[in-house]
């Protein structure tokens, strides 16, 4: 007798290879017009899927755990960070979460590195210049940024991500300088040639570019506060391709209208899909639409990670991407 296949709730519209993929392997329930899942029809699909595969823009919090069956055992998240699920609550519903970590980090640390090339040198107001008509033509003093080579780069958070970014940065000439929860290794820090802070405060005081590669934890939620954000010296910019979270958002507003600071260049929000009105107005903020990791290349491996999470799990072993909460 054939085997049952497993019920996998797949939230969103995921590459078409993927797709082919789960169905052959499980009895995949799939949104193929890839509209965001109301709440109703998140706690609708706990209700009989035994995996979900939820995104980053999917909120598995309390509200939809306690509403799943108790034949849903894993939640496979299609995304590296895993703010959007309740793991807490999960674990104490024997309910088994995985991720997709390891296969962003050169996509986002590609995208870092050019928003922090883009703020600098200002090539959002320029393309818009030339679009409005509104240009007369080269001029000395015209549109002038900031060279970055021989400026001081701090990484907030050292992962791999950080890291990734900190190797481009040094080839542009940037002094690399870091704050993590834990120092990376020596031989890291000599080939980086990089500067460990243990007080973010003293390194942001700093740095003439700020990039936030932090995941958005408890720990980390307003990591860059208000207080923190003064800190910040005025000829200075700030690049987020991370969490909204981390940075007091509505702060760092304030302090650009008033420039406080250079300029930010922003691949993510506080409140997504909503974005601050104040923000889309000033003219020094290079803005994004959470693409930092947009690759055909990485939405497959995403994808694959995903299957054999799934796979592994279903045969009986631990998921090679299982994730603690001793992690978080």
């Amino acid at each position: 007798m054939q085997k049952k296949r497993t019920i996998v709730v797949v939230t969103r519209k995921l590459p078409e290879p993927i797709e082919t993929r789960m169905m052959e392997l499980f009895d995949a329930r799939l949104n193929l017009d890839d509209t965001p899942r109301t709440q109703a029809e998140l706690i609708e699909a706990v209700k009989t899927a035994e995996v979900l595969v939820p995104t980053v823009t999917d909120r598995i919090d309390l509200a939809v755990l306690s509403q799943a069956g108790p034949q849903l055992k894993l939640i496979a998240s299609f995304g590296t960070g895993v703010d959007h699920i309740d793991i807490a609550t999960a674990r104490q519903r024997g309910i088994t979460v995985t991720n997709t970590p390891g296969v962003l980090t050169e996509d986002t640390a590609d995208m870092t590195m050019a928003l922090i090339l883009a703020v600098a040198r200002r090539l959002s107001e320029g393309e818009r210049l030339l679009r409005s008509g509104k240009w007369t033509g080269w001029g000395p003093t015209h549109m002038l940024g900031q060279r970055i080579w021989g400026k001081r780069l701090g990484i907030v958070g050292m992962g791999r991500i950080g890291t990734a970014l900190a190797r481009r940065a040094k080839g542009f000439g940037l002094s690399i300088h870091y704050h993590n929860r834990r120092r990376v290794l020596p031989e890291i820090e000599a080939q980086l040639e990089a500067t460990y802070w243990e007080s973010l405060d003293q390194m942001l005081a700093r740095m003439d570019i700020i990039s936030i590669n932090c995941p958005h934890t408890p720990a980390t939620y307003h990591l860059l506060s208000a207080r923190r954000l003064k800190l910040i010296q005025r000829h200075a910019y700030i690049v987020n391709t991370a969490r909204g979270e981390v940075i007091d958002e509505n702060a760092l507003t304030r302090m650009l209208a008033a420039d406080e600071l250079a300029g930010a260049a922003l691949d993510v929000f506080e409140h997504e899909p909503a974005v601050n009105p104040k923000l889309l107005k000033l003219p020094n903020v290079v803005l994004l639409p959470h693409m930092g990791s947009a690759t055909i290349e990485g939405r497959i491996d995403m994808g694959e990670k995903v299957i054999i999470n799934i796979k592994t799990f279903t045969d009986g072993h631990r998921p090679p991407d299982r994730v603690l909460e001793t992690m978080l």
